[in-house]
């Protein structure tokens, strides 16, 4: 996968400078928020459940202030990604107890006939195992500065 296939998935109205949530639920339901305020998604409430739902089978915090929310939902009609960012951190219920600072929310079709789910997820937690990516990550204040710390981290 190219840098510019996966910044394809994102977009200028997905991309939150800082979240205003303190909590977790919070977090996923300004995350979701997006999505249907871009009109993106069919049923806000539906994909706030199916979020809710996942993440109650385990955090999907990952560890070193990472957090990558995800799943498939009827809601969704194309595979797209919301980045944001929280600058005081949350507690996400992360592996290492850390709070998260970098969030990922990646929302599929039910029917992802293009296979893009588990590749993308994949993509995403293999960047971000990088600490300088995630670094420079913290500090991105445009779309812009993050689709170019994604390019830089692809080599681009």
């Amino acid at each position: 996968m190219t840098a510019e296939r996966l910044l394809s998935y994102f977009g200028e109205s997905r991309f939150v400078p800082e979240l205003r949530s303190r909590s977790k639920d919070g977090v996923l339901g300004e995350m979701a928020r997006v999505l249907a305020d871009e009109g993106e998604i069919g049923d806000p409430a539906l994909l706030l459940e199916m979020i809710r739902r996942r993440e109650s089978l385990g955090s999907t915090g990952l560890g070193k202030g990472v957090a990558v929310p995800h799943g498939r939902s009827t809601a969704a009609t194309d595979t797209r990604i919301v980045f944001a960012l929280s600058k005081k951190g949350v507690d996400f219920g992360a592996l290492d107890n850390e709070p998260c600072r970098l969030f990922f929310l990646i929302v599929a079709p039910y029917e992802d006939r293009k296979h893009e789910y588990l590749p993308l997820l994949g993509k995403i937690v293999e960047v971000v195992s990088d600490e300088a990516v995630r670094e420079r990550l913290l500090q991105v204040d445009s779309f812009g500065a993050f689709t170019q710390t994604i390019r830089e981290a692809f080599g681009e």
